[in-house]
């Protein structure tokens, strides 16, 4: 058995992480593993490296091949009645709801967490002929409500058609968009009971017993009509009683319970029917999903996708067919590939929102819904995106299974992340094995200060290093040092920078950082025309073509360039094992940002060096907002945003003390040689390789554990005994 397989991962899953030399879970996948496998909505947060995509994909693989071999079985679950049951039991129904609204597996209550708009559902079975019916409902969470009765043909927002007759926890009842007052309001813990006299025509209600009186009085046209149980809520929860336990306040006078009604007085609601044509069939279509899971750039879309495909790799009978929705690939392609059946989506926001605003991909069996590092998709603005996606999707699926919601981030304590799970997320579990922002140890990250009042080689320099245009028009000149002279000088400096850092450190792989695309192509081309494969590099940034960032990351990994030079967009959450080293050209502007970067090195416990240069005079960059037609293609308009123009003066020292502030620490700077006392750190280390002396591994482990294991043994051998001491007693 293997070290996955004892938190209840498939041997065959267990296996697939054995030949990838997982020999133990890290600590977020044995915390997280468990609780997605028990059906919980979880939030990770743990510093990037950690194993999140593993934590995830894992489980998720799990439960999809089982729902799948169920289905093939015949072991659907479903609830709600269908072919071949003449009466199904009274709940609520799985089928004939709104989407937003959830419904538990046994059908006795309901739930919706939408704050701005109502959600209704009918039950399973309805009451006709000429009896007595009664059934009871409990407010079991505050928010609005409505409960009653409805035909078939009514709307699901119960009371605002002529066929629906509801009562509201406002003291109000309505009936096709009339609000009266009626009874009294009512709340969290109240039971309302909903009476419905046949006979007399007449609907009425209760509250925790007490009679309130005739309602409505139903129309003579409507008198053979089947009513059924109904509700309608807004951020609210109700429980519901039809019968079939014993009932809080039985009204007597000759009502029953509905659950008692009988095959002559009771009718199988036909859209809660799971055969029915407008219901969600139990068997998925070959375009519905089970797993949607949404990663912010095409390259950690890849990445994922990849990692499910070697997860999968031994799980058959049934088999887990994938498939990665991203642009640069031919839509038709994609569409194919769905049409022959599809159990998990990987993809990006712009082409997943496509495909399924097209039709091409149904959420009617979505099981899992995936934010992978969320807080960079909500700040790329897909905030309202995840919404509506969130919205569409069935929060309780056709065979009676919750969505689960599982967002991963390294940067979990942010405001928006926060705010997003209390909206969306049901009670999430936080795995939080990193609290607020840290550098890992395995990262020595150290400052070279850029500062062209001392370092005067800049002007020998300016024939040979391309920068951005900023200040063409400007007056730069040795002989002037204004701040327009001193910002270029520090573009031309940082470029050979890069160069010195590379050689001081014997450095043959890193990452290289840089704030805009135009930024990347620069130092690409002074890399490059520094010559030879001692220089190899390649780019990474959103103006490139898709398939030529594939094959620049692949050549990139295959060691075939030594520098990958990149915005953050486009290395976000990239994981490179053994990465030695990364410089930021420039600093982030947002310090948690700093994280990311830094974090591609010193991953799966291999150490790693992080360079950030940083400007000690302010520099003036190009900042395209949304006033800028072209959004920064072939922009040349140098002015200050404060006047309607693309720049702004970047002030770096400042930058590098929200990054202290944030980390809580103090980053060593070096001198313009970049030379970094190593022993300053740990002592001698290798930087892409581990560090023995952190005391990782499975032994260490072990070793560390055993006073904790014989504490535990002492403790339990005297609760024992003293256990036995009080029997004998």
């Amino acid at each position: 058995m293997t070290a996955f397989e004892e938190f209840g991962v498939l041997p065959e899953l267990g296996k697939a992480t054995d030949e990838l030399d997982w020999t133990l879970p890290t600590d977020v996948q044995a915390e997280a593993i468990p609780l997605i496998l028990g059906g919980g909505d979880v939030l990770m947060a743990a510093e990037t490296g950690s194993g999140k995509t593993g934590a995830f994909c894992l489980p998720i693989l799990q439960i999809v091949w089982e729902t799948m071999r169920d289905l093939e079985e015949g072991k659907s679950g479903g609830k709600g009645g269908g072919a071949g049951v003449s009466v199904p039991p009274f709940t609520m129904s799985f089928f004939d709801r709104d989407h937003a609204l959830a419904v538990t597996p046994d059908g006795l209550k309901c739930q919706s967490r939408e704050f701005k708009e109502w959600h209704g559902c009918r039950g399973t079975t309805g009451v006709r002929g000429k009896g007595k019916f009664y059934y009871e409902a409990t407010v079991t969470d505050e928010g609005l409500c409505r409960v009653g009765w409805s035909t078939q043909q009514a709307k699901l927002d119960l009371g605002t058609c002529r066929f629906g007759f509801g009562f509201g926890g406002t003291g109000k009842k309505s009936n096709n968009r009339q609000f009266d007052d009626y009874g009294e309001a009512f709340g969290k813990a109240d039971v309302i009971g909903c009476l419905l006299d046949l006979q007399r025509s007449e609907i009425s209600f209760t509250k925790n017993g007490q009679h309130l009186g005739v309602a409505f009085k139903i129309p003579e046209n409507m008198s053979k009509e089947t009513f059924y149980p109904a509700l309608v809520l807004k951020n609210a929860e109700m429980a519901f009683n039809f019968g079939k336990t014993e009932l809080k306040y039985h009204p007597g006078n000759g009502y029953v319970a509905v659950c008692l009604a009988g095959s002559d007085h009771s009718t199988a609601n036909p859209l809660a029917s799971s055969n029915n044509s407008s219901a969600i069939p139990l068997k998925p279509a070959p375009n519905a999903p089970q797993a949607i899971i949404i990663e912010p750039s095409r390259e950690l879309a890849e990445q994922t996708y990849n990692q499910i495909e070697k997860f999968k790799y031994h799980l058959s009978n049934p088999e887990v067919r994938s498939l990665l929705l991203i642009g640069g690939v031919r839509v038709e392609e994609q569409k194919q590939q769905l049409q022959q059946g599809i159990h998990i989506v990987v993809g990006t926001p712009g082409r997943l929102e496509e495909m399924i605003n097209s039709g091409f991909v149904q959420l009617t069996h979505c099981r899992f819904f995936v934010l992978d590092e969320a807080d960079a998709l909500l700040k790329q603005g897909y905030t309202q995106l995840i919404d509506r996606l969130h919205k569409q999707i069935p929060k309780i699926t056709a065979d009676g299974r919750r969505l689960q919601m599982i967002v991963c981030s390294a940067t979990l304590h942010d405001f928006d992340v926060k705010k997003m799970a209390e909206r969306l997320m049901h009670f999430p579990t936080w795995v939080d094995l990193k609290g607020e922002d840290a550098v890992p140890e395995t990262v020595h990250h150290v400052v070279c200060l850029v500062d062209p009042h001392l370092d005067k080689s800049w002007p020998s320099l300016r024939q040979s290093i391309r920068t951005d245009g900023v200040h063409d028009r400007d007056n730069v000149h040795p002989s002037n040092l204004s701040p327009e002279t001193l910002s270029q000088a520090v573009k031309i400096l940082k470029g050979e920078y890069v160069v010195q850092a590379i050689e001081q450190n014997k450095m043959d792989r890193a990452i290289l950082f840089c704030r805009t695309k135009q930024d990347c192509d620069n130092l690409e081309h002074y890399l490059r025309q520094r010559g030879g494969q001692r220089y190899s590099c390649v780019c990474l940034h959103g103006d490139r073509r898709p398939q030529e960032r594939k094959e620049n990351l692949e050549m990139f990994k295959r060691q075939q360039v030594k520098f990958l030079i990149c915005t953050d967009v486009a290395a976000r959450g990239l994981d490179i094992t053994g990465l030695p080293f990364m410089i930021n050209v420039t600093l982030p502007d947002d310090k948690s940002n700093y994280v990311h970067r830094i974090g591609r090195v010193g991953r799966a416990e291999r150490m790693g060096l992080a360079i950030s240069l940083v400007s000690t005079v302010p520099e003036k960059v190009w900042y395209h907002g949304e006033w800028c037609k072209s959004r920064g293609r072939n922009c040349n308009n140098t002015n200050l945003t404060d006047v309607r123009g693309c720049c702004i003066w970047y002030n770096e020292p400042n930058l590098l003390a929200e990054v202290e502030d944030h980390l809580n620490i103090t980053i060593q700077q070096v001198d313009k040689s970049i030379d970094v006392p190593v022993n300053d750190f740990d002592g001698k280390v290798v930087y892409g390789q581990k560090n023995l002396s952190l005391g990782t591994g499975y032994k260490d482990h072990v070793e560390q554990l055993v006073p904790t294991v014989r504490k535990l043994t002492d403790l339990e051998l005297q609760s024992q005994s003293l256990f036995l001491k009080r029997l004998k007693v």
